[in-house]
């Protein structure tokens, strides 16, 4: 799976348009002559860039792509957004913003743990929603009100905790990094299925020559007494869940347990 990364397009360009639904009003101006009404709006391509992406995979949704699929020429698209950078940003935020995660003032779980787990539940279902979003990297995100409106939730969760500014700040990160790769790494998988058609499963099924053949027990003996005792589990989606919640678990420990040590 190729690998975009977003934050590519002109960052004032990028702004305006990732933050189009957010600005003030225009006030009213001298009036102008009624035209036809425009057919197309932006919020209409970005809609059709991710229906796109869910249905055919990201490339498909490309600028010729998007235009087909709305019945224009790619020239008309470009009026409405300049490059495929910016088209991807839009598409990124606006997946993040469909997260259902509390804004301030707005009643959310009492304990931070379940706030957290609020997050990792929207998370991990917007991946499932659209799987192409594994194959973006956001190192440079589309610092739109999706991203920062999931950001300012997960740092106001983690304020409960009453630590030092920069510990509420690392364990933010800390949380976001763990559960958006977790979730990332699922879609990526569900996606590999549907594109080759072969179950994981069948896929090492093909490879089960490998521990007959070429296993070498003393030269691998903790992973052979972890297969004696039956420690790997059974390959199926419960069996991940649990290695997920393993690890998210263990992670919200050790950050609660900061507050114990915090003055």
């Amino acid at each position: 799976m190729a690998v975009r990364h977003s934050g590519g397009g002109p960052a004032d360009r990028t702004l305006a348009l990732l933050w189009r639904n957010h600005q003030p009003a225009p006030q009213p101006g001298p009036a102008t002559k009624l035209g036809r009404r425009p057919t197309l709006d932006l919020n209409k391509v970005v809609d059709a860039g991710i229906a796109l992406a869910d249905e055919q995979g990201l490339p498909a949704a490309s600028m010729s792509g998007v235009a087909k699929a709305l019945g224009v020429g790619t020239m008309t698209l470009y009026t409405y957004v300049p490059s495929k950078e910016e088209l991807l940003d839009l598409m990124v935020d606006q997946v993040l913003a469909e997260r259902d995660l509390p804004a301030p003032g707005v009643p959310r779980p009492s304990s931070w743990r379940d706030q957290i787990n609020l997050y990792s539940e929207q998370t991990r279902a917007m991946f499932h929603r659209h799987p192409w979003l594994a194959s973006i990297s956001t190192i440079r995100p589309p610092v739109g009100p999706g991203m920062l409106a999931a950001r300012e939730y997960l740092l106001s969760a983690c304020a409960v905790l009453e630590l030092s500014p920069r510990q509420t700040n690392t364990a933010a990160l800390a949380i976001t990094t763990y559960i958006d790769s977790a979730a990332g790494l699922e879609a990526e998988s569900e996606q590999l299925e549907r594109e080759t058609g072969q179950s994981h499963d069948a896929w090492w099924h093909e490879r089960w020559d490998l521990w007959e053949t070429y296993f070498d027990v003393d030269r691998h003996p903790t992973m052979t007494a972890i297969w004696n005792a039956k420690g790997y589990g059974d390959g199926t989606r419960e069996a991940a869940d649990e290695s997920y919640r393993f690890g998210l678990d263990r992670l919200l420990d050790g950050i609660e347990a900061l507050k114990s040590r915090t003055p």
